[in-house]
């Protein structure tokens, strides 16, 4: 499991990250053996709403589909135990190539398990994974979509804003020509008023805190709602810890921290797995060391 405030020992950079449960553990993992001590402060919690999937879920019901485009990891995962249990997959065996897409490391989801659960017939699938781990290279990935129907398994957001991620995605869907079908594949949730604590905490420590690593700008959202909570702003977790990286995995979060207020200090540019965040961090701290 992720470390928590509670476990960190006082020695080498300490570097906190929002991320939810599901993603926590590889990214501490990652930070650990970079010699990272990671401080693990969770805004969001996810619960899965398998009762959404249902209408999808039945004999047939994917053959007026001819893609599924999940653009995070808990989607395929929630997806994937909603169909678990299937007496039949929901794509017929015969019929026009169809399109499981993902980004990044979260194809490696997709794989011979999840395929026989679509379709009984295999060949009739193919996973496509875009060049670029971005919803937006995922929708160039596609293609032209000639009024074909596209399944979008997303979150629905409770207690925060909808980040315009999604939003702007089933745009991009529609003018590629596709018709995108909406359906939540879980929830995000805000993590509650005190899921801040463990950063408040730390930057009030001597040494305070190296670095803060948001994964997605409801992270950032979430924190500082909690800061408010404790009447401080980010910007007071900046005056305590002066030399405070923070780090974005990909250009889509840092987009969304800067339209939050939150100025970001280095985005990854390899987001399609945690290593090119970690990888940038390492750049940026040993230059702060010379």
């Amino acid at each position: 499991m992720p470390v928590t405030s509670a476990t960190i020992p006082h020695h080498n950079p300490t570097v906190a990250f929002t991320t939810p449960p599901n993603y926590a553990t590889r990214l501490s993992h990652l930070l650990t053996l970079n010699s990272y001590n990671p401080l693990w402060c969770p805004t969001l919690t996810i619960q899965p709403t398998p009762s959404s999937l249902t209408p999808y879920l039945s004999p047939h019901s994917l053959d007026p589909f001819s893609a599924i485009a999940f653009t995070s990891r808990t989607a395929i995962q929630s997806f994937s135990d909603a169909a678990s249990d299937l007496p039949q997959p929901p794509l017929s065996s015969v019929g026009p190539t169809f399109t499981l897409a993902a980004l990044g490391k979260d194809s490696e989801l997709l794989d011979q398990q999840f395929v026989s659960r679509i379709s009984a017939n295999s060949g009739r699938v193919r996973v496509l994974v875009p060049p670029t781990a971005t919803p937006s290279s995922l929708v160039s990935s596609l293609g032209t979509g000639d009024g074909r129907m596209v399944l979008s398994p997303v979150p629905r957001v409770v207690g925060l804003d909808e980040p315009p991620v999604v939003p702007n995605f089933l745009r991009e869907l529609k003018a590629a020509g596709w018709v995108p079908v909406r359906v939540h594949a879980y929830e995000t949730q805000w993590a509650g008023p005190q899921c801040a604590e463990g950063i408040v905490r730390g930057s009030e420590e001597e040494g305070g805190l190296d670095a803060v690593v948001f994964t997605s700008s409801s992270e950032v959202e979430g924190l500082l709602k909690s800061l408010k909570e404790f009447g401080l702003a980010f910007e007071d977790v900046r005056r305590r810890c002066p030399r405070l990286v923070v780090a974005a995995h990909g250009p889509v979060t840092a987009a969304g921290a800067e339209r939050l207020g939150v100025k970001v200090d280095v985005v990854s540019s390899r987001f399609d797995s945690f290593e090119g965040v970690v990888d940038v961090l390492n750049v940026t701290l040993t230059k702060l060391k010379c």
